[in-house]
């Protein structure tokens, strides 16, 4: 499966500063993961967000966001974003901070 090549260009751009980020594929896409952890990703156009359990239902009601469900039972902690949701620079950062904000709590693998 293919994955949206533009938009893995402004993730790495998000990411550029940090050395923490790694980039595995996933899901029949890209994932950036830190410490291990998948952080954000793309499945075809769309982006994947891990936000946690905590801020899930928080992050399903931002615009353009749904969860997660490749199997018929959505994985909670993740959502998945359409592209309007992160069309511009500003929208984007902010769902990258809001994955972020999770892993960074999260202990290394």
């Amino acid at each position: 499966m293919a994955f949206d090549e533009g938009l893995a260009e402004r993730l790495r751009d998000e990411f550029r500063e940090r050395h923490d980020i790694a980039e595995k594929r996933m899901f029949g896409g890209l994932a950036f993961m830190l410490h291990g952890h998948m952080c954000v990703g793309i499945v075809d156009d769309t982006l994947v967000v891990r936000v946690g359990a905590e801020r899930y239902e928080e992050a399903l009601r931002r615009a353009h966001a749904r969860p997660m469900d490749f199997t018929g039972r959505p994985l909670t902690g993740f959502v998945m974003v359409a592209p309007p949701g992160f069309e511009s620079d500003a929208d984007l950062s902010r769902w990258v901070s809001r994955a972020l904000r999770f892993n960074a709590s999260l202990p290394p693998k």
